[in-house]
């Protein structure tokens, strides 16, 4: 079995987690987030812990299980702290305007770039160049913060562009290197 497959999950105060025919229900303070197990792997609840087991001793069923004790335990992070990312914006004339679940970017196009978030994101504006997105999936809310990314992503030559809060852009030199 996977190393991350054996690892036990405890289960934070305030969470309850339900298994009914290879479902994996988990209800926090911040919500609900469901998992469909795969058939190869075993989820327990032993006092409280969560055990996850493969069936068949099979390679399948060892990828698996590490991948669902994974997931799981971000379902259990995310219930009960929940996660955050934040993205700042750097150019001149560049910035975020939030109104409601819109999102309106002005990245150096002719118009500005606007995107609506999911269901289960909500959108702080922290100043004209940072947003901090927020929710309980950790999936949802990272792959709308590489969505958002998207739109400009850094350009290494003059950093400017989108890009996570604390992120290093590795900087290029420029023509004048080639003399």
């Amino acid at each position: 079995m996977s190393r991350i497959g054996k690892r036990k999950l405890t289960i934070p105060d305030g969470v309850t987690v339900d298994i009914q025919n290879q479902e994996v229900t988990v209800k926090g303070a911040k919500g609900t987030l469901n998992l469909s197990v795969d058939p190869l792997v075993q989820v327990e609840v032993v006092d409280n812990t969560l055990i996850t087991k493969e069936v068949k001793n099979i390679k399948r069923a060892n990828v698996v299980v590490g991948t669902t004790n994974a997931l799981i335990n971000n379902m259990l992070i995310g219930v009960s702290a929940g996660y955050t990312k934040n993205l700042e914006i750097v150019g001149v004339g560049y910035r975020f305007n939030v109104a409601g679940n819109k999102i309106s970017i002005n990245a150096g196009f002719s118009h500005p770039v606007e995107r609506i978030c999911p269901e289960g994101i909500s959108v702080e504006l922290v100043n004209a160049n940072e947003i901090s997105l927020s929710g309980i999936d950790k999936q949802k809310v990272s792959e709308f913060a590489a969505k958002i990314r998207e739109i400009r992503s850094p350009e290494p030559y003059k950093g400017k562009g989108i890009r996570y809060k604390g992120e290093h852009i590795r900087r290029k030199e420029g023509k004048k290197a080639a003399k």
